[in-house]
């Protein structure tokens, strides 16, 4: 469990800090604001905080695993939208199958 927290609390952060030109490019290509992108990046940082948080306190962990699914939820929504390629899609898939199985195994400590 601990290693699919680390898996997508570093995947965003190198994706939002390290590659935001691609991040901004990407939210140009999807028709959305800077507003939203900037909404969106506050949000996944601090989800992806909350969920290293969560190697502590267990407790953290379903509501940022649930939330961060529903971005990568969307994410999959605009990359069909523009019709970009699979491997475009591949690691928001990635990303949403370890945050499903992040929820489904913090089930067990509650």
């Amino acid at each position: 469990m601990h290693f699919a927290q680390i898996i997508i609390a570093a995947s965003v952060a190198y994706v939002w800090i390290f590659r935001f030109e691609n991040i901004i490019l990407e939210f140009e290509r999807f028709g959305l604001s800077v507003l939203m992108r900037s909404f969106v990046g506050a949000a996944k940082i601090a989800l992806a905080t909350l969920l290293v948080v969560g190697i502590w306190y267990p407790n953290l962990i379903m509501i940022p695993s649930i939330l961060m699914g529903l971005f990568m939820i969307s994410a999959q929504y605009f990359h069909f939208k523009i019709k970009n390629p699979f491997i475009k899609r591949l690691p928001s898939l990635l990303l949403l199958i370890l945050c499903v199985f992040l929820t489904l195994a913090s089930l067990k400590t509650i």
